[in-house]
C-alpha cells in the first residue's frame, strides 16, 4: 500500500469507527455488527503500526468507546434536562482487548509465559452483554454506582442502581471499608420480551436487542421505572489498587460473601488446554442462559502479576476476551428493499420469514452492498444463512443452494435512488452506491434534520416522528425551516399541545446559544465529527473564514486530511448550502468562536503533550488547556513528545519510558508557569465584510 493510500485508508477507518462507537455507545442503535466493528478496528491498528506519523491521539485505536449523555431507550424516551451528573473514576474503567482467533488466546498465554518470572494461572469467565457498571461501597452502604462514561468520567446512575433488585444496598460480612466492584447490567430475555410486547401494545418502536435495552433503561430518568424493567446485575472485577487480596479468584470469592451478585461461571485455568476446554464448553451451553453472552474472558488470576503486566492506553495486558462467532440461522427470503440512509448510501435489506436468533426475533437482514449481493448470488425465493451479534438489522452470510426453488428470482441492484429517483453514483474506492441529490432526497434531508436536532449537536427536542411530520406537512425541507415553525402550526398537527409545542419553541430560542464547533458538527458537512469540528472552529475562528479556506488552508488543521478537505471544501462550494447558513446566521445561531474557546496563546505550538495522573481540573479541561495554547495532547510517549505533563499518580510507564527517553517530566505548576497570564482573551470575531453568506449568489 502506497503512504498517500494507507493516509486516505486511516483517515476513513477513523471516521467509520467513531460514526459506529456513537452509534453503539451514545445512541444505543448499532448498524453493523459487533464482528465488523472489530474488524474495522483491527485493520486501523495495523495501518498505524505500519504508519506510525499517522497515528493521532484522537484515534479510536487510542481511546474507550463513551456512553456519556446516552440517550434514553434508543433515543424514544430521551427528555430534555435529564442530564446525568459526571463524576471521575477512581481507576481509568477501561476496555478488553479481543479477538475471534484461538491462535491469538495462545499468544497471549504465550506472551504471559515469557514476561512473568512467578507462578501463575487464568480465570476465565463468561463475557456479558450488557452496559458496563461501577459501583463504591462504603461502610457496607452503595453510596456511587457509575456507567463506563469514556473510561476517565462516567454518568452518576446510583439512585436507579438502587433499583436494580440484586444490587445490596447494604453487605454483610468482613467487607472493607470502602472499594470499587464492577460489572455489567443485563436485561434477561424473559424481561426484554415482556419490554418490548409493552411497547408495541403501546404503538412505540420496540428495543432492537437486551444490550441497547438494558443501557437505555439504565439512563431512565425514573429510577421507579427503572425498578420495573427487570434488570439485573452481575459483578466480575476489583480493581486490584482498591484491595489486599492476592488473586482475582478470592477476591470475587470474598465478594459473594459479602452479598454481592459476582458471576458464579468462572473456572479457574492452568494452561491453554483447559482454556480452550472452558470456551468450547459455553461456546455450546450459552444458548440455554437466560441472558445474552457474547464470548469468554482471560484473566492473569494473581494481582502480583496483573500489577507486573500493567496496562495499554485503552485496555489491561492481563487480561484478552475471546468473542464468539455470531450465531446463525437459516430462514426463506421473502423480498428485498433498497434503502437510502442520510448520507446518501443506498443498502440492500432483505425482509424474511420470521426467526428467533440470539435471544430476538428476526425478520430482516442487511446485504450491505452490491458486490456482497453478487458474491453471494442470492435470489427472492432462496433460503439464506443469517447471522447477528448484537446489530439492529442482522447479515446474510450464505445461501442453501440445495434448497433454491426453481422459480427463485434474482434481483436487480436499482440504477437509481429509491426515494428520489436520482441517478445513483459510485466512487471508484468505495463499495455502495450513492444517491448525490444530497438537498433534494427526502430521506436525506429528514436525516441531516434529525442529526441537527440530536443533543450531542442542537439539542432541539424534536425526534424522528416529530421530523416526519414537519416534513409531510411542508413546515420544514431544510435545517433553517425548523426556526420558522411556530406554535399554531405545531398544534395543528396530530399528538401536539400546547405544552409540548412550547417546550420545541423553547428548544429552538436556546439553541442560540450552542457554541460554534457543536453548530459546525450539526450543519452535517460529511466526515466532519465532533472532535473535527472543535478542532476546524478553533483554527478559524469563523464561519467566514473557514468558507473562504482552500484545500491546502484546510489541510494545515491538525488531523485533518485529504478526504475532510475536499469535503469541507466542497460543502461551501454549494449555493443551498450558504443560503442555509445565511438563514440560520440570521436566526442567532454562533457562527464565530466566543473568548472561551479562542486560542489564548500559542506558546505551546508546535509541542505534543503526553497527559498522565490527577490535576487541579479534569483532565479532559487540562486537554483544553494545552490546546487553547497551540499544543497538542498527546496519547502515548515517543521520541516526538515534547514533554510529560505529570498530575498525582501518573502513570509508571510512561514515567519510566520518559527516562529512557530522556523527555521531560512537568508537574501541574511547572506546566502553568510556562503559560501567559490571559486577562483579556479575544472576544468573539464579527462578522468579515463581504461575508459569503450574505450573498449567496456569488457562487
Amino acid at each position: 500500500m502506497l503512504k498517500s493510500e494507507a493516509k486516505y485508508r486511516i483517515e476513513e477507518l477513523k471516521a467509520l469507527l467513531w460514526e459506529n462507537s456513537r452509534r453503539y455507545y451514545v445512541d444505543n442503535a448499532p448498524v453493523i455488527s459487533d464482528f465488523e466493528y472489530d474488524r474495522l478496528m483491527h485493520e486501523l491498528e495495523g495501518l498505524e503500526n505500519e504508519w506510525p506519523e499517522f497515528r493521532t491521539a484522537d484515534s479510536p485505536t487510542q481511546k474507550v468507546g463513551s456512553d456519556l449523555d446516552a440517550p434514553m431507550g434508543e433515543n424514544a424516551e430521551a427528555l430534555a434536562g435529564n442530564d446525568f451528573v459526571k463524576r471521575a473514576h477512581r481507576y481509568p474503567m477501561l476496555s478488553l482487548g479481543n479477538t475471534y482467533s484461538i491462535s491469538e488466546i495462545e499468544d497471549f498465554a504465550a506472551r504471559a509465559d515469557k514476561l512473568l518470572t512467578e507462578e501463575f494461572s487464568y480465570c476465565c469467565e463468561l463475557k456479558f452483554d450488557g452496559t458496563a457498571i461501577c459501583l463504591t461501597y462504603k461502610d457496607g452502604k452503595l453510596v456511587q454506582a457509575l456507567t463506563r462514561g469514556d473510561g476517565v468520567q462516567g454518568d452518576d446512575v446510583t439512585e436507579n442502581a438502587r433499583h436494580i433488585a440484586n444490587i445490596p444496598r447494604t453487605l454483610h460480612g468482613d467487607y472493607p471499608e470502602e472499594f470499587e466492584i464492577r460489572g455489567e447490567i443485563l436485561m434477561p430475555y424473559a424481561a426484554f420480551d415482556a419490554l418490548n410486547k409493552a411497547r408495541e401494545d403501546n404503538e412505540e418502536a420496540p428495543f432492537a436487542n437486551p444490550r441497547n435495552a438494558a443501557s437505555g433503561s439504565l439512563k431512565l430518568i425514573s429510577p421507579a421505572e427503572v425498578g420495573r424493567r427487570g434488570l439485573m446485575c452481575t459483578l466480575y472485577h476489583i480493581p486490584a489498587q482498591s484491595v489486599t487480596f492476592s488473586t482475582h479468584d478470592e477476591a470475587l470469592t470474598k465478594a459473594a460473601s459479602w452479598g454481592l451478585p459476582v458471576a458464579d461461571s468462572r473456572r479457574l485455568c492452568r494452561n491453554i488446554n483447559e482454556i480452550k476446554a472452558f470456551i468450547d464448553y459455553w461456546d455450546k451451553e450459552r444458548k440455554f442462559l437466560p441472558y445474552a453472552t457474547d464470548g469468554c474472558v482471560i484473566k492473569i488470576n494473581e494481582l502480583s502479576a496483573q500489577r507486573s503486566l500493567g496496562y495499554t492506553a485503552k485496555s489491561p495486558r492481563w487480561a484478552v476476551a475471546y468473542k464468539f462467532k455470531a450465531e446463525q440461522a437459516c430462514t426463506g427470503l421473502l423480498s428485498i428493499d433498497f434503502q437510502v440512509g442520510r448520507t446518501g448510501a443506498v443498502t440492500p435489506v432483505a425482509n424474511l420469514s420470521p426467526v428467533q436468533l440470539s435471544g430476538t426475533i428476526v425478520k430482516r437482514a442487511t446485504l450491505n452492498n452490491e458486490d456482497w449481493m453478487k458474491e453471494l448470488d442470492v435470489r427472492v425465493g432462496d433460503f439464506v444463512y443469517v447471522e447477528k451479534g448484537g446489530e439492529i438489522i442482522p447479515k446474510i452470510t450464505g445461501v442453501d443452494l440445495s434448497r433454491r426453488p426453481a422459480d427463485a428470482l434474482k434481483p436487480v441492484f436499482p440504477g437509481s435512488c429509491p426515494d428520489c429517483g436520482a441517478p445513483l453514483v459510485k466512487a471508484e474506492a468505495e463499495a455502495r452506491w450513492f444517491c448525490p441529490n444530497r438537498d433534494g432526497c427526502p430521506t436525506q434531508i429528514k436525516g441531516r434534520m434529525l442529526h441537527f436536532c440530536s443533543r450531542k449537536a442542537m439539542d432541539i427536542l424534536a425526534g424522528e416522528s416529530s421530523i416526519e411530520q414537519f416534513y409531510e406537512a411542508g413546515l420544514a425541507r431544510c435545517v433553517a425551516d425548523l426556526y420558522d415553525i411556530n406554535k399554531f402550526q405545531l398544534t395543528s398537527l396530530e399528538g401536539w399541545q400546547d405544552k409540548s409545542a412550547q417546550r420545541f419553541i423553547d428548544s429552538l430560542a436556546e439553541s442560540a446559544s450552542v457554541p460554534f464547533e457543536r453548530v459546525l458538527f450539526a450543519i452535517g458537512i460529511r466526515y466532519v465529527g465532533e472532535t473535527t469540528a472543535k478542532a476546524l472552529a478553533r483554527h478559524f475562528g469563523d464561519i467566514d473564514a473557514l468558507a473562504a479556506a482552500t484545500e491546502e488552508q484546510l489541510l494545515e488543521v491538525e488531523d485533518v486530511g485529504e478526504i475532510i478537505a475536499r469535503s469541507v471544501f466542497d460543502f461551501f462550494r454549494t449555493p443551498a448550502h450558504i443560503s442555509e447558513i445565511s438563514r440560520l446566521r440570521k436566526k442567532g445561531l454562533q457562527f464565530a468562536v466566543n473568548g472561551d474557546a479562542a486560542a489564548l496563546s500559542d506558546v505551546l505550538s508546535g509541542k505534543t503533550i503526553v497527559i498522565s495522573g490527577n490535576f487541579s481540573i479534569s483532565r479532559d479541561a487540562m486537554k483544553e488547556l494545552v490546546a487553547a495554547h497551540g499544543g497538542k495532547a498527546g496519547s502515548s510517549i515517543s521520541a516526538r513528545t515534547s514533554f510529560l505533563l505529570a498530575g498525582s499518580k501518573p502513570g509508571p510507564e510512561k514515567l519510566k519510558k520518559c527516562e529512557q527517553l530522556d523527555i521531560p517530566v512537568l508537574t501541574e505548576d511547572d506546566f502553568l508557569a510556562m503559560l501567559p497570564d490571559v486577562q483579556n482573551p479575544p472576544t468573539q470575531p464579527h462578522p468579515a465584510q463581504g461575508s459569503l453568506f450574505e450573498e449567496p449568489t456569488l457562487f
